[in-house]
């Protein structure tokens, strides 16, 4: 069976990331999932174990670093955030595509350790639109809000190493061009596909 696409998806707080690929698969005609990370960050209200995250302990998930469990890791706002790489190739070897939403450093680490994945970053075409986003969310201090709006700048700066850049001004174009990418993926080139490592 031809392995199913690995999907990075990346972009600033605000973006809208959870939004497009949530209604890209609800709207269904592709066998798509995303990967669901884990973290050590506490959840927030409505969020639910293992539907949107995985939640650990930072001792817990030290434990998947050592045993080389994880796909990618990084520590985001003083939270650690990873994925279990049998979350991704038993998918995968199933056929499915699976999308990683996941920030800049650990997209940068899956690049290098699954040649064969399709990269996007998902953002807004200005700055003002991602602060209304954030503002509107009114879940963090402005403190931390000024953190985010800091972060996404540096995030931007780094668009250039995706091979596909999707604007989410308006969320029907954003899924639309999202599955366009997507369903160009489900006939790769090689049909053997590339095993991603976690050496």
């Amino acid at each position: 069976m031809v392995p199913g696409p690995l999907i990075i998806l990346s972009g600033p707080s605000g973006a809208g990331k959870s939004t497009v690929v949530r209604e890209l698969i609800r709207q269904g005609g592709l066998p798509l999932r995303q990967s669901i990370s884990a973290t050590t960050r506490p959840p927030r209200p409505g969020e639910v174990d293992g539907v949107d995250y995985h939640f650990r302990t930072e001792e817990e998930f030290r434990r998947h670093i050592a045993a080389g469990d994880l796909l990618e890791w990084a520590c985001v706002y003083g939270n650690y955030y990873g994925t279990l790489a049998s979350a991704v190739e038993e998918p995968r070897r199933r056929g499915e595509g699976v999308v990683l939403v996941i920030d800049v450093q650990g997209a940068a680490q899956v690049r290098g350790r699954c040649p064969d994945h399709v990269s996007i970053f998902l953002t807004t075409s200005t700055p003002e639109i991602l602060e209304q986003r954030l503002r509107g969310r009114g879940t963090e201090e402005e403190e931390t809000l000024q953190v985010r709006l800091q972060t996404a700048q540096v995030e931007q700066a780094r668009s250039g190493e995706y091979q596909h850049v999707v604007y989410n001004d308006d969320l029907d174009q954003a899924v639309r061009r999202l599955r366009e990418v997507i369903a160009a993926a489900f006939r790769p080139a090689n049909p053997e596909g590339h095993p991603c490592t976690t050496s």
